[in-house]
């Protein structure tokens, strides 16, 4: 092979790896990715306080499509009581039968959030949670926060138990709301 082609042969490949170097770079960067995001709930009575925090959901925001999806293992919330903590488990979500929870949804007008760009961005999402083996659509508000090329996020919505036919006994009904608050916090990374 003469000196000519060679060098021709030379460039093509460090152009082809250029290339490829920056088509990964920028798949990297499509997706952002937590196995610790923090939910906390709230479905508190007149009578008791009722909340639960689980620090280990599982969250990914799919950067091109405004794509989101959540993922929580119920027996991970954390009560201050453990009575409340063991009934909540065996009697309302039945978490042995109906293990996980999950949220997928679309942030709304997606195209005005600008991951590469330091900011804090209002966002709606439209999609469906699942819990107790049912699917109900449940939009949500949030923020988007990009700060040193770092993402995070924040996120609140409500349900109501008796859609998912998750039931109050008669003898708590001043103790636990029907409507529950939720709210997620996310810290996200890209996914390698």
């Amino acid at each position: 092979m003469n000196t000519l082609m060679m060098k021709k042969t030379t460039q093509i490949f460090f152009l082809a790896l250029a290339f490829c170097l920056t088509q990964a770079s920028s798949y990297a960067q499509s997706k952002y990715f937590t196995k610790s995001g923090d939910i906390t709930f709230d479905a508190s009575g007149p009578l008791e306080d009722i909340t639960a925090e689980n620090k280990k959901a599982t969250f990914v925001l799919d950067a091109k499509t405004g794509n989101v999806e959540l993922a929580v293992l119920l027996k991970a919330f954390e009560f201050r009581r453990a009575l409340m903590q063991e009934h909540f488990n065996e009697n309302y979500v039945e978490s042995d039968k109906y293990p996980k929870s999950t949220y997928k949804g679309k942030i709304d007008d997606f195209s005005k959030v600008d991951l590469s760009r330091d900011g804090s961005y209002p966002v709606k999402i439209t999609g469906q949670l699942t819990i107790h083996g049912l699917t109900k659509d449940v939009p949500a508000h949030g923020t988007l926060i990009v700060k040193n090329g770092k993402v995070s996020g924040t996120a609140a919505f409500k349900i109501q138990l008796s859609d998912f036919d998750i039931e109050i006994p008669s003898l708590v009904k001043d103790k636990i709301s029907n409507t529950v608050n939720i709210q997620v916090a996310v810290w996200l990374d890209p996914l390698p």
